[in-house]
């Protein structure tokens, strides 16, 4: 592998294209371009590049090469072999079974499938991912067409019993599929072998390029066709044929093949001393094996870590390992994959599984200094710890702080969902002098303490969203304070509140953080007063801070009017830019800019507006627009319209949300304003999901009167902080929102 990259230990997700395979591809990426429909030399030519690609699949599985039809990928291989064989056979029934543990290639087809009137049976597995052939057989009915079950698991390389599986069906009148997306040069798959009718293969799992696939077939084997055109593939998938990359899956079989017995000995080498060194480096009972401990794919090793996050501990490794997550963990759940599910393996087990999967190429040097990487990271996060930590070195200039934890700034928020649901059963508070309280959406407590002076009371705490330490902790603490300036209040002092994982960071991380939120509380005129910390398993931080405001000016987010003008102050992106610098899909100049914007604070706006009447005021932050508008609309009982066309987004953020580099916490925002927010036609889901993105330090959103929206932009922009009029409240009403692109209202 390059120097520059990790150890790559996720061939179950993808592999490289093998030389071999580059170099059979090379003539027909330039010179023999010919259509192999063509009755002339160069189709020809090309039209017998693809038979003979055929030839080397079907001697892969030991077929005829007629039985082999090509496809885009595992995907649509399953696709066809599924939707193919139920509409072919609908006459004869409609019965279709799977397992529990199949790819979503397999388990979304049968869902479409049960909406067009297919009664679908889903098998379970044992704790080692094993289908029984018993529960087959007692589901099978008359009406069964077709049993399809995964040759070996993707996730935790448990291989099952196919040619018995298929020998069941076969004996109920059924056809049989297998995905053997995974197996195919890591084990023998041999259709006659198998006893399968159909059989699907990912090019790209098999060192062949993404985008190429195959399907076999049996002889005698009816199936629907997905498309309608010309009759290539014998008539049976339609388009001109991607001769380059059937001629590196071709290829790629056809190393497979010849290569087989040798790269099986290499990755069951090479898997378990990955293996068994773990296990001499890590405490008795740090983790378990997921699937079975034999009848498994020799390069594929599924650990469950006790008590350890997986995201957390890939995030920390990541630039230096590339390895799979079989859990995700959020701030209110953790999400296991149905695989785990299926088996029952231990939530505290479950919740720390990680998928690694040797290649080919993987050494055992790779492999040792992989332990070595894990090993760090693990110690630090497992509850045993038997052993010393060692003494960290104080130099933090190559530390990402990102990779330290799984989630990122106010994106980490609890959902709004589930924060709605725990606070609806808590008792209202019944103190005369709290003037804000939990029974709105206000950004801080508010409470009086003389007719002249109410003290304003908030605390904001999060993960890091950038890699830096000074500019986390600047961000951070303008973060804090913008919940005082959205109150109309001015803020008197703050204090620390940190969780900090000394056993994994050098305390001169923290030393920085605290700096970056000292230096940015100074520009605020406040001072940090003390603070609180624990040490936790990721950095947090975040402060209390505490102001002052006249009772009788106090700005919430519940009085807005009808007539008023919507101003925001601050551009939207920056929670999907954050994630993307995290995945090292951002340039510096992004991140810079990115910064600048978050670590800025809310003081200038807000002194400004203590010259207008404002009618309500919030900071835009983890829910997002939407969500943060939605509040301060239902809080208010009106509706109200945004215009996206006057809506400030970062163009980084919106390329970044095109190609689906999207914050979980956005995501879930998008779903939960989803009941009040209607978007014209025409408006596209990147931007949805940017009116919903988590910000964090965001602008403060500002509802006055259109006599005052002008002026305000003026004084704003001579202050220099550019305003933007967004939208209008339209109407008295429940809290709805409705987009539209554009409109000259204003």
């Amino acid at each position: 592998m390059n120097a520059n990259q990790p150890i790559y230990l996720d061939y179950n997700a993808t592999t490289p294209i093998a030389k071999e395979v580059a170099d059979a591809m090379a003539p027909f990426l330039y010179g023999n371009f010919g259509n192999p429909s063509s009755m002339h030399l160069l189709g020809a030519q090309t039209k017998l590049a693809v038979e003979n690609a055929r030839g080397q699949v079907a001697g892969l599985l030991n077929c005829d090469p007629s039985e082999v039809i090509f496809t885009s990928g595992g995907t649509e291989s399953n696709n066809y072999a599924l939707r193919g064989v139920a509409e072919a056979y609908r006459s004869r029934g409609n019965h279709i079974i799977t397992s529990a543990i199949e790819h979503p290639a397999i388990i979304e087809v049968c869902h479409y499938l049960e909406t067009q009137g297919y009664s679908v049976t889903y098998l379970p597995v044992d704790q080692y991912g094993l289908v029984d052939p018993v529960d087959l057989r007692s589901v099978l009915t008359p009406q069964t067409i077709l049993v399809s079950i995964m040759h070996a698991n993707n996730e935790v390389g448990t291989i099952q019993p196919i040619r018995e599986l298929a020998e069941i069906t076969h004996q109920g009148g059924a056809l049989f599929h297998t995905d053997a997306a995974q197996t195919v040069g890591k084990l023998q798959v041999d259709v006659q072998a198998l006893g399968v009718d159909l059989l699907s293969i990912a090019g790209h799992k098999v060192y062949a390029p993404k985008g190429i696939g195959a399907l076999y077939v049996r002889s005698g084997v009816r199936l629907e066709k997905l498309m309608y055109g010309a009759k290539h593939e014998s008539d049976r998938r339609p388009g001109t044929e991607n001769v380059l990359e059937i001629v590196g899956l071709g290829k790629a079989c056809e190393i497979a093949a010849r290569d087989l017995e040798k790269n099986m000995f290499h990755f069951k080498q090479i898997r378990d001393r990955l293996h068994e060194s773990l296990e001499d480096a890590l405490p008795e009972g740090s983790f378990l094996l997921n699937g079975h401990p034999e009848l498994r794919l020799p390069n594929t090793l599924s650990l469950a870590f006790h008590e350890v996050e997986a995201n957390t501990l890939l995030s920390e490794i990541g630039d230096r390992v590339a390895a799979s997550a079989g859990a995700a963990c959020h701030a209110d759940e953790i999400t296991l994959s149905h695989v785990l599910e299926a088996m029952v393996v231990p939530i505290e087990y479950a919740m720390g599984t990680v998928r690694f999967s040797v290649g080919r190429a993987t050494t055992r040097e790779e492999i040792d200094q992989a332990v070595e990487i894990l090993k760090t990271a693990l110690l630090p996060l497992l509850p045993q710890k038997s052993q010393p930590t060692e003494l960290m070195s104080e130099d933090i200039r190559d530390i990402k702080l990102t990779h330290f934890t799984h989630g990122l700034g106010c994106a980490c928020k609890l959902r709004p969902q589930a924060l709605e649901k725990v606070l609806a059963n808590l008792p209202p508070s019944f103190d005369p002098k709290a003037l804000v309280d939990t029974s709105t959406s206000d950004d801080a407590a508010v409470y009086q303490l003389t007719d002249e002076i109410a003290i304003v009371q908030t605390v904001d705490f999060f993960t890091p969203i950038v890699d830096d330490p000074y500019a986390f902790g600047a961000i951070s603490a303008a973060n804090s304070l913008s919940d005082i300036y959205a109150m109309g209040a001015t803020p008197l002092f703050g204090l620390n509140i940190v969780g900090f994982p000394s056993n994994r960071l050098p305390l001169k991380v923290l030393e920085e953080i605290l700096r970056g939120a000292q230096d940015k509380a100074r520009e605020a005129g406040i001072s940090i007063l003390g603070g609180h910390t624990v040490d936790d398993t990721e950095p947090k931080y975040g402060m209390a801070v505490t102001g002052i405001v006249h009772p009788g000016k106090i700005l919430r987010n519940s009085t807005a009017q009808v007539g008023d003008v919507l101003v925001l102050t601050k551009p939207l992106g920056m929670g999907i830019i954050a994630t993307a610098l995290k995945r090292g899909l951002a340039d510096q100049t992004t991140a810079q800019k990115a910064i600048a914007i978050m670590s800025t604070l809310n003081k200038i706006a807000a002194e400004t507006l203590a010259n207008f009447t404002v009618h309500a005021c919030t900071d835009v932050t983890g829910f997002g627009l939407l969500g943060h508008l939605h509040e301060m609309a239902a809080g208010s009982q009106v509706d109200v319209e945004l215009n996206l066309s006057a809506i400030p987004i970062l163009p980084e953020a919106r390329a970044l949300a095109s190609a689906d580099v999207v914050p979980g916490g956005t995501l879930n925002n998008l779903s939960y304003v989803h009941p009040f927010v209607t978007f014209e036609e025409g408006i596209s889901r990147v931007d949805q999901l940017l009116l919903a993105d988590a910000q964090t330090s965001g602008g403060l959103l500002i509802s006055l009167s259109l006599q005052e929206a002008g002026t305000l932009l003026i004084a704003l922009a001579n202050n220099g902080v550019e305003g933007h009029m967004i939208g209008h409240v339209k109407q008295t009403g429940s809290g709805k929102i409705r987009v539209i692109k554009a409109t000259t209202w204003f």
